[in-house]
């Protein structure tokens, strides 16, 4: 039980600074853990495509390419939208 908290902990984290970094912000609790996780799942991805590995992982998440992962989302979704901090 601790494993998951420490988990939805780091994807809080991850997300907040990605939506941060993707010109949003606050979106709230839920909504930075789930960033976090999609980020996390992103930024694999472009990793993988990009064949280069992270040298920083919690818990089982590469920080850094989920951080990536989340602000490019996030920047995706402002620019689908017309939303952002640009205004």
């Amino acid at each position: 039980m601790m494993k998951y908290l420490v988990l939805a902990l780091i994807a809080f984290i991850i997300g907040a600074v990605g939506a941060r970094l993707g010109g949003s912000g606050g979106k709230g609790c839920l909504a930075s853990i789930l960033l976090g996780f999609v980020g996390a799942l992103i930024g694999q991805w472009l990793s993988g495509l990009l064949k280069i590995g992270d040298l920083f992982y919690v818990s089982g998440l590469p920080v850094i390419w989920s951080v990536i992962g989340a602000a490019l989302f996030v920047a995706v979704i402002n620019l689908i939208t017309g939303r952002g901090s640009a205004k």
